[in-house]
């Protein structure tokens, strides 16, 4: 390099520092002479502001859980902690004091909105405190942090000296109770600082939905507020990643409803749904009662979830497993008889064989009957299935299959195995058949304990054909800023344990069952023909050493159509009343099921849908479209079309483009007008209500369960985000 380049060099970096330096003094100068911060324009005489520099933590935002239309289970929301000012320097915009002068009318005013949630000494208390420490302000602890808005806007109201509000996160369930033990809840953890998956999903998922924190530092007022200007990020936050189950919002709504009818009107301890694709395992509904709030979480009433976690004796729904292992290992005995009434029986140990002997012989074995002490008389093995006798069960276990080949079966159909659900939490249950009455007991469910996760995996077999899929609630995983999918969950073959024209045979049995005088009359669904199952089991009551005296589990499981199995759906209860506890929930599940998965059928009376024929269409693109073009393309669909604001062009729609939509499902448009009025939203469902919540902001107060039957805001009145809707569904 020249001399003459070098020196070049050299004045360019000395210009530069000189201006540097100019820019510093210049900035100091205007400082001192404006007594103004030369980037922020703040007065730095102003007593708000304070010299020290704060590092703080940017809180990742934590995924959204989503069902399968994309429709909000549970996202992170603003929330406000309150804070109490106590230094005297702090005066608000207009030069006035802004701090708690008197510590008990503000502890008496804060308890007058927050109520229950404080203990009114207990803030006095720690005001008092941080008075005398010499605190500047102070968070004032339970029942103060990460309040809701209409709360913060309540206590602003009072126009209460020195208590402002700190910004917050809170995780918010839209449709609570949403499947709540399965997707369970997250909260705000103290220790952790942010907020933590607690239960079901939310925990098991917390990895992948938290995200990573970052970091900032800023120059910080008194009050506590960040002086423009100053701000700094020295760590980026990285957002959790979204996570979209397989669920339908829409059968969730219907499942909920109905089992928390089960649990009003049978008295019931406990209830619970499952409804799955038979071909893919992919899960539409699930629910396990007693359930909670999942925004409040106070109260839990059981931490087991009575589909996965849960074991049981399931009762008759076992029988069709016992009937494919004697199809399939070709014992079966075709258009023979068995005398159904009272199996007693002994068992000789030199054969390994149980034998069936003449009522009333004495031996060490407690005879085994069918339920109430029915007595059919002589049927054939069909009927025995139809008519769901346990003396059916123990003469094929008995005289037909053998001991090896039951245990055998038992572990194909994945009972007492872990079932690959991803992220779901399992028990596995107890195969209990090494005694003579618990071999035979296990043929129709009892002795053995399994959990309704595994007999619905199994009950695939049946129901597709021979081919078992594993059952699974997690559609995708989605990376929650690029929308990029990070891992998508398909179908999963887990096993063949019978044939095909094993399963074609258990399917034309259990199409019988619904058949005149059968155990599942009362379940038929008028216009579908239906595959079921009833069953009724006891429950071993562990205090007492026996069988509990009164409390029964009663289930259905069922498929639609019966020829060709698309749809299943579990349902059950524990309860007293054995035979009489209604069919309508069970009903009502099947026939919104079908409907939503499009099966043809024939409408009754009992559907209170506007539209009778059922049709299905994909939904089309209508965002940045005009209201009237996207009226011509719904006008001709037997669907429910409802338009948010008096603008005339769409800004956003539900559902999506392409995703199919069904007779009587409720659509919406949301337009670019600024007036938003109230429509009439009687018949309405918690999902629609969740819809409307999304597009507009506005939030809804609910009543009860079901459909709304009454509102507060008459039809036609303009609403805003302040409006306060309540609404009844029943």
């Amino acid at each position: 390099m020249s001399v003459r380049k070098s020196n070049k060099e050299l004045l360019k970096m000395i210009l530069r520092m000189t201006l540097i330096g100019t820019l510093v003094i210049a900035s100091v100068l205007f400082t001192m002479f404006s007594h103004k911060h030369i980037w922020s324009q703040k007065n730095v005489l102003d007593p708000r502001i304070a010299s020290s520099i704060v590092t703080k933590k940017i809180t990742a935002k934590r995924g959204t859980i989503y069902d399968r239309n994309n429709t909000v289970i549970a996202q992170q929301t603003t929330a406000y902690t309150i804070v109490a000012y106590l230094d005297k320097g702090v005066v608000d915009i207009n030069g006035n004091p802004n701090y708690v002068k008197n510590v008990k009318a503000t502890a008496k005013k804060l308890k007058s909105v927050l109520g229950d949630e404080v203990n009114e000494k207990a803030l006095i208390k720690i005001m008092k405190a941080a008075k005398k420490s010499g605190k500047s302000q102070t968070e004032l602890g339970a029942g103060t942090k990460r309040i809701k808005k209409s709360t913060m806007k309540k206590i602003k109201k009072l126009n209460i000296p020195g208590i402002g509000f700190i910004d917050a996160v809170s995780r918010y369930y839209p449709a609570t109770p949403y499947s709540s033990n399965l997707i369970g809840f997250a909260a705000y953890d103290e220790d952790k600082q942010s907020i933590i998956g607690k239960l079901g999903l939310e925990l098991s998922l917390n990895e992948l939905l938290k995200g990573k924190d970052g970091k900032e530092q800023y120059q910080q007022t008194v009050d506590g507020s960040k002086l423009p200007g100053t701000t700094k990020v020295i760590e980026q936050a990285e957002n959790g990643n979204d996570v979209v189950l397989t669920l339908d919002s829409s059968l969730q709504s219907t499942v909920e409803t109905q089992l928390q009818k089960t649990m009003d009107n049978e008295k019931a301890k406990s209830a619970w749904c499952l409804v799955m694709e038979v071909e893919t395992g992919k899960v539409l509904a699930w629910a396990s009662y007693p359930t909670f709030d999942q925004n409040e979480h106070k109260e839990i009433p059981s931490y087991q979830d009575a589909i996965s976690t849960s074991t049981y004796e399931c009762g008759s729904v076992m029988k069709p497993f016992t009937y494919a292992t004697a199809i399939d290992t070709n014992v079966y005995p075709y258009n023979k008889t068995f005398t159904a009434y009272q199996f007693w029986y002994d068992y000789d140990a030199n054969t390994g064989k149980i034998v069936r002997v003449p009522n009333g012989t004495k031996t060490p074995y407690p005879y085994i009957g069918d339920a109430l002490g029915a007595n059919f008389g002589d049927i054939t093995f069909d009927k025995g299935l139809a008519f769901s006798s346990n003396v059916g069960i123990c003469e094929l276990l008995a005289n037909y299959i053998n001991y090896n080949q039951f245990s055998d079966y038992l572990d194909k159909f994945g009972f007492f195995q872990h079932v690959d659900t991803p992220y779901v939490d399992q028990s596995l249950g107890v195969k209990n058949i090494g005694l003579p009455t618990d071999y035979l007991s296990t043929g129709f469910g009892q002795a053995s304990s399994i959990t309704a996760l595994q007999l619905c995996q199994g009950y695939t077999a049946i129901f597709n054909d021979g081919t078992m899929v594993r059952p699974y609630v997690i559609d995708s995983i989605v990376d929650s800023d690029t929308g990029n999918v990070i891992k998508k969950y398909k179908k999963k073959a887990v096993g063949t344990p019978i044939s095909a024209q094993t399963a074609k045979e258990v399917q034309e049995l259990m199409s019988h069952v619904t058949d005149d005088g059968a155990s599942g009359e009362r379940f038929k669904v008028d216009g579908i023909d239906l595959l079921m199952k009833t069953g009724t089991g006891q429950i071993y009551n562990q205090d007492q050493g026996q069988y509990d005296e009164y409390y029964h589990t009663s289930s259905i499981m069922a498929a639609a159509p019966a020829d060709d199995p698309k749809v299943m759906v579990y349902y059950g209860l524990v309860s007293t009343n054995i035979t009489g506890y209604s069919a309508e929930p069970f009903k009502k599940i099947m026939r919104d099921t079908i409907q939503t998965y499009g099966i043809s059928t024939n409408p009754t009376n009992e559907t209170q849908d506007a539209y009778e024929s059922w049709e299905t269409y994909k939904m089309p693109s209508l965002v940045n479209h005009t209201v009237d073009y996207a009226y011509e393309k719904m006008k001709d669909k037997k669907v429910h079309y409802e338009v948010i604001g008096d603008g005339n062009s769409v800004t956003s729609q539900y559902p999506n483009a392409n995703v199919t939509i069904n007779s009587n499902d409720r659509v919406f448009v949301l337009t670019n007008g600024s007036k938003i009025s109230m429509p009439n939203m009687t018949g309405w469902t918690r999902k629609d209500l969740t819809v409307y919540w999304q597009l507009t902001g506005i939030s809804i107060k609910t009543n009860g369960y079901g459909k709304v039957t009454s509102q507060n805001v008459e039809e036609g009145t303009t609403i805003s985000t302040d409006t306060k809707i309540e609404l009844t569904l029943e």
